[in-house]
């Protein structure tokens, strides 16, 4: 009575699973193939687990063909050469960068030390044979620093500049150029005095 009873629940418990794999089969998305995902999972433990005979016709039917051997040409002479990389500082045409231009011109500079007809094209560089005098250096001097700290409103020097309409200031704000600082820093001395004296407070 007890096993009759046992597998009766058995069953009941596997019929339950088998309708709820069912239903899930049934409203489950089938992600654009004809099986549900409860169906493919299915399939795939039942492949797992499924064990295949060695008795297996079709795995008997495929011919596996040898591997064909390496084409070798008859004339092992006449091989032409693997073309070198052009992208290299092997190559005559390669550009030469700005840091080896100065180290190159450098090293000319030092052989040449000796000589006086051989004149650097490092030293020559945005200048000109005739010496300039004090007065020129020091404009020259702060023109170049004007321009390092960016205080010029001329043109654009640089990408990073904004346009020149924005550096400008407007004719009202031109005009109205506000309080002068000493009589700011009058009136808040002024302020700061009289109120110290009004307060009871010694400190």
């Amino acid at each position: 009575m007890g096993m009759t009873r046992n597998i009766r629940v058995r069953t009941g418990l596997l019929g339950l699973l088998g309708g709820s794999l069912l239903l899930t089969g049934c409203m489950g998305p089938t992600y654009g193939t004809s099986k549900t995902a409860g169906e493919q999972l299915i399939d795939d433990l039942g492949d797992a687990i499924m064990v295949q005979s060695s008795s297996n016709e079709e795995a008997k039917k495929i011919r596996y063909q040898p591997r064909g051997s390496l084409v070798v040409p008859k004339d092992k002479v006449a091989l032409a050469n693997p073309q070198q990389s052009v992208s290299g500082k092997d190559n005559p045409e390669w550009l030469e960068s700005p840091e080896e231009m100065r180290e190159r011109l450098r090293l000319e500079a030092d052989e040449n030390s000796g000589s006086t007809n051989y004149r650097s094209p490092l030293a020559s560089q945005g200048t000109t044979n005739r010496k300039l005098s004090s007065a020129e250096q020091t404009a020259a001097y702060r023109e170049a620093r004007r321009l390092q700290m960016g205080a010029y409103a001329d043109k654009r020097r640089y990408l990073s500049d904004p346009p020149v309409e924005y550096r400008r200031m407007p004719e009202e704000a031109q005009a109205d150029l506000g309080e002068p600082e000493k009589q700011k820093e009058r009136r808040r001395k002024k302020e700061a005095k009289a109120a110290k004296q009004g307060s009871w407070w010694p400190f």
